[in-house]
């Protein structure tokens, strides 16, 4: 089979779900909430009812659970716990990640959007201070809570997670917990989208950025062995990874929302020298990024409550910008809804072609796909530039006059309503 015209590349219309905006006052509502607990390190009490780790897991339960009731129960909430040992954790604690289970069609296909609920002040000992935690991460929690109020509303091919995470701040536990549990359940995982300071737009040194939000995202794999590293470099794919392929999508749909932020894909997995709790889920080989503010102020991350030379210092609910947060929100919920409305990505997607003018394209059939889409780009372009929609019975495909030495090739699944998957580069295929 063979085509004839370049292609454009497509901006699918946003689900019509995909378009409810999130509510910055009700978000404000719910980080004013958490913050009210006081302190909730992940060392604090799990028992008291008012302050501290515990009371704000339950409210987190309570308030997916309220959610849940307004959709007939379509969200089931459960908890997962473990005790984790660390230098920050010497005796020991019980990390508990709240979850809430929105069912797809698909049970085992999930999409996961977190962010941490613990907080902590200068010293990551302290349990007993106040720590508002107001930006990290109850913003993240609260772009969480958002997803579910709109989310819920519709029924999905993949099965949405919504996760408030512990042990973050203590070791990336609640993280390692939840990407371990995937991996012992079975579960195939699309996508997952971390939240994590989310919700300021003035800078340590006054600037104001609030146009656009950094996605972070590796390229090569962590998860790859040595050889599989070595593979990647030959074949050209260090930019299309599983995790930037769906950092790349998230670009995508955001520039076709009327009036979004601008996605900065940052090409490397988190801030230099920082992490997240999406990197347990790099490490086990899921695609995972890093949703993060356009520009930090650290006098507000991992602080205790003072002032300082008329400087204050604090992660305080006054710092925040609640319509930006909703903006941030509002991106999450259009790439849930693409993406937990397409098929699975793409496997076993190859390319051949060498000493040839023409390039065959091969994959495996994916469950549920109506047809497939072959993108690809001239090697010094970062971003799928043209495609070419090709029916649900083929597997393999010839691009006429695209050489392979020149091109990129990818190939993404669609739905009947032209949702895409992210795109899965094809590498060379191999050798029997």
């Amino acid at each position: 089979m063979r085509h004839l015209i370049l292609l454009a590349p497509l901006l699918l219309p946003l689900p019509a779900i995909a378009r409810d905006a999130p509510d910055p006052a009700r978000m404000k509502a719910d980080v004013e909430k958490m913050v009210s607990f006081g302190t909730r390190h992940t060392l604090s009490s799990p028992d008291d009812p008012k302050r501290g780790i515990g009371a704000a897991r339950k409210w987190a339960a309570d308030e997916l659970n309220r959610i849940s009731a307004k959709c007939g129960g379509c969200i089931t909430v459960a908890n997962i716990a473990r005790t984790f040992t660390g230098p920050r954790a010497p005796n020991g604690v019980n990390v508990v990640n709240v979850l809430g289970f929105q069912a797809g069609r698909d049970p085992n296909r999930v999409i996961i959007v977190q962010g941490h609920i613990d907080s902590r002040v200068s010293d990551v000992m302290d349990f007993t201070s106040d720590s508002p935690g107001a930006n990290d991460d109850a913003s993240g929690v609260a772009v969480v809570l958002a997803a579910a109020r709109i989310l819920s509303k519709q029924k999905f091919d993949a099965t949405i997670i919504y996760a408030a995470l512990s042990g973050e701040e203590q070791g990336l536990w609640g993280g390692t917990l939840l990407a371990e549990t995937a991996r012992e359940r079975g579960w195939v995982v699309s996508a997952v989208l971390n939240n994590d300071i989310v919700g300021n737009t003035l800078g340590t040194n006054g600037a104001r950025v609030a146009d656009r939000v950094r996605v972070f995202s590796e390229g090569i794999r962590a998860s790859e062995t040595i050889e599989q590293q070595i593979a990647r470099r030959g074949n050209g794919g260090e930019d299309d990874g599983p995790s930037r392929a769906l950092a790349k999508a998230i670009d995508g749909v955001a520039a076709a929302m009327p009036g979004a932020l601008d996605v900065f894909v940052d090409r490397r997995p988190d801030r230099f020298g920082r992490g997240g709790d999406h990197e347990p889920f790099l490490r086990l080989g899921y695609p995972a990024v890093r949703f993060s503010v356009g520009i930090e102020n650290y006098d507000q991350q991992h602080q205790d409550l003072r002032t300082e030379a008329g400087r204050e210092y604090g992660d305080t609910v006054d710092k925040m910008d609640f319509p930006y947060l909703a903006r941030v929100a509002a991106i999450n919920v259009a790439t849930i809804a693409r993406l937990a409305s397409a098929p699975a990505a793409p496997d076993g997607v190859s390319v051949g072609g060498a000493v040839s003018s023409d390039t065959t394209v091969k994959w495996q059939a994916v469950p549920g796909a109506t047809g497939y889409r072959v993108h690809w780009r001239r090697n010094d372009a970062q971003d799928w530039t043209d495609h070419r929609d090709v029916p649900a019975s083929a597997t393999e495909w010839v691009l006429k006059d695209v050489i392979v030495d020149d091109h990129f090739i990818g190939v993404s699944s669609l739905a009947a309503d032209g949702a895409e998957s992210i795109v899965t580069f094809a590498g060379r295929a191999a050798a029997r």
